[in-house]
């Protein structure tokens, strides 16, 4: 997601931080980060974690749902989504993702699904 320049600055063995600069690109008409951002950079920490946890030559993560809270507006700073391992199964993977901004207070709270998909060869 290089256009809304997410950068991933942390990663352990069930988890994986991202952020996100919130500025007019990413405003909504109200001066304000869009909520689709938001969900964007969710989708994205969440979905690379579970790809650091599979063969990629074999199988990739796919988006099954993604269900997003916003608690409160930011009109600009960074954000810093951290996704947390719930469950890692054959076929799919759920993942929690708490959004904060500079003054460490929750902006967001995300939950994704992902189905696992063996390529084909």
């Amino acid at each position: 997601m290089e256009t809304l320049g997410i950068r991933y600055v942390d990663v352990g063995d069930n988890f994986l931080v991202a952020t996100l600069p919130v500025g007019p690109a990413v405003h909504q008409p109200a001066g304000i980060l869009h909520g689709g951002a938001s969900a964007a950079l969710a989708e994205s920490v969440a979905s690379a974690a579970s790809a650091l946890r599979l063969d990629l030559d074999r199988q990739m993560p796919v988006g099954l749902e993604l269900s997003i809270n916003h608690l409160k507006s930011v009109r600009n700073g960074l954000i810093t989504a951290r996704a947390e391992l719930v469950h890692a199964g054959r076929s799919t993977h759920l993942w929690d993702i708490r959004i904060h901004d500079e003054n460490e207070r929750q902006v967001a709270l995300a939950r994704l699904s992902l189905m696992i998909l063996d390529r084909q060869r």
